[in-house]
């Protein structure tokens, strides 16, 4: 398809988990965000896209066709007057936070995961305000670390079906390596595909949605539930395909 907008998750996508991106990813993003709206959703919090994405794009990148959509789609970022700023922000109540970190405690000790591991790289649980995340190697834990120590996600499923029994009314996620993201219920990525949507004043069918974990169980595969079109990835390498592509249909007209 032509899109007249894309997604893309952030990492094991656009870069390796955690990882800035790589020069030829800046460019190519960058030359993107010269034609047509882009939203970038990971569960992430906005420190990590300032660290991983921000830091690492061109000077002539085109904020203005840039969307950030941290923690799940729970947060939305705009560049407007120099500066980020919320479309939108749902965060945690103290009671709902308290909540979180009560079921969690639990679950983790039914599941047998309260005992950390013999190394850790970092803390295991993040508030992140409108998300919680549960790492089991840590929130910096390096990538080739994390990629083997649950890549069929049978060591977490235990943990999120002793969470779903615990928490109503929040969404819990099992992502592409060693983590568990909670949030409010309904903040997920498709949450952040009809909100883009609406942000843009497009059709969401008109749109396309590019990440490596789209395939059943995978914490992309939510975003079918909307009219979206979507492109199964499998690493950074194969999203840069996917631009030149993208690029090679695109008008010569830049927008925005």
């Amino acid at each position: 398809m032509k899109p007249n907008a894309v997604i893309f998750d952030l990492d094991g996508t656009l870069a390796e988990s955690k990882s800035s991106l790589q020069p030829e990813m800046s460019s190519l993003l960058a030359r993107l965000l010269l034609h047509m709206p882009v939203a970038i959703m990971s569960g992430g919090s906005y420190a990590q896209f300032e660290k991983q994405l921000l830091g690492s794009l061109p000077p002539f990148a085109n904020y203005h066709n840039l969307y950030l959509f941290p923690t799940s789609a729970a947060q939305c970022y705009t560049w407007d007057n120099g500066a980020w700023k919320f479309v939108y922000n749902n965060p945690f109540t103290d009671e709902e936070r308290a909540n979180v970190l009560k079921a969690l405690e639990e679950s983790l000790h039914k599941t047998g995961l309260d005992i950390p591991p013999e190394k850790l790289w970092g803390k295991q649980i993040e508030d992140r305000g409108t998300q919680i995340t549960w790492s089991a190697l840590g929130q910096e834990a390096p990538i080739e670390v994390k990629k083997t120590w649950d890549p069929d996600r049978k060591k977490r499923q235990p943990l999120q079906e002793a969470l779903l029994e615990r928490l109503k009314g929040f969404s819990i996620r099992v992502n592409a390596t060693n983590s568990i993201d909670i949030t409010r219920e309904g903040m997920t990525k498709a949450y952040g595909v009809e909100q883009f949507s609406k942000i843009l004043n497009i059709p969401v069918a008109s749109m396309l949605y590019i990440g490596d974990a789209l395939f059943p169980g995978g914490n992309d595969e939510i975003v079918k539930s909307t009219e979206i079109s979507t492109r199964q990835i499998y690493g950074p390498s194969d999203t840069a395909k996917v631009i030149r592509e993208i690029l090679a249909d695109a008008s010569d007209e830049p927008v925005g």
